[in-house]
């Protein structure tokens, strides 16, 4: 399960945008969040990986 986030980064000439994964943790079952930034392009394919 994950979610995108609706607002975008402004830096200098570059667009960034910040997502945000949720984890589920193998050893105790609980489910942490992962963020990370970058290009909107490459955002599905993070969200796609494990």
């Amino acid at each position: 399960m994950a979610k995108k986030t609706v607002a975008s980064l402004q830096t200098s000439s570059k667009r960034l945008t910040k997502a945000i994964k949720m984890v589920k943790s193998p050893k105790t079952g609980a489910y942490t969040f992962v963020e990370a930034v970058m290009t909107p392009e490459a955002v599905n394919d993070w969200l796609n990986s494990k």
